[in-house]
């Protein structure tokens, strides 16, 4: 496992930070258990952030057909809507809410083409509110694979607000090549085809 490029420098700050701290009281001469408390903090703090940013090696699972998950997290959602931006008809939406314990990282769901890739401002709602889909900062990225077309977002939430992406238009990707990353986690949307067989459960 190692850490994630996007991380470097919050990873950086932190230990700038915490280096000035413990230096202003080593200059004030602090007792000694104070300065083995504040240490031990700041270590706890520099490892819950690379804990955000830390990349396991991954091996994509199932067969050629199969859509895998572009993210770590929990399904909260599994229903049928109208995508409005790209298909503009109705599809399956699978949402991943990912909590800060996960992997931020997003990765091509399939093997394919990109087809369209759009950044979009916005708000920072609360990733679990039902408009944070189309209100929040998110980017739209589709991928033409074997067996059709799939849409994936990235979304943004309330502390998440640096989405990154990796990818352009025309880019030939393999199943579970990284494409993107969300600081601090958020929501990951798939939408897929209407008869595609769903494999996951709330």
């Amino acid at each position: 496992m190692t850490l994630h490029r996007e991380g470097f420098v919050s990873l950086g700050l932190v230990l700038v930070v915490s280096a000035l701290i413990l230096a202003v009281l080593y200059h004030f001469e602090v007792p000694e258990i104070t300065m083995w408390i504040v240490g031990s903090c700041t270590a706890i703090v520099f490892i819950l952030f690379a804990q955000f940013f830390r990349i396991p090696h991954r091996i994509p699972m199932g067969s050629v057909g199969d859509v895998i998950s572009p993210s770590d997290g929990k399904v909260v959602v599994i229903e049928k809507v109208k995508e409005t931006e790209y298909f503009k008809d109705e599809r399956i939406q699978v949402s991943v809410f990912m909590s800060p314990l996960n992997v931020h990282c997003q990765w091509s769901p399939m093997a394919g083409l990109v087809k369209y890739v759009k950044y979009h401002p916005g708000k920072y709602l609360v990733a679990w509110h039902p408009k944070s889909s189309i209100e929040n900062e998110r980017t739209t990225l589709v991928v033409d694979g074997e067996y059709g077309e799939v849409l994936f977002r990235q979304i943004a939430g309330a502390v998440a607000r640096r989405i990154r992406y990796y990818i352009k238009p025309g880019q030939t990707l393999v199943k579970g090549e990284e494409v993107g990353f969300i600081k601090f986690g958020s929501r990951i949307d798939l939408y897929l085809p209407l008869d595609a067989e769903i494999l996951v459960n709330l």
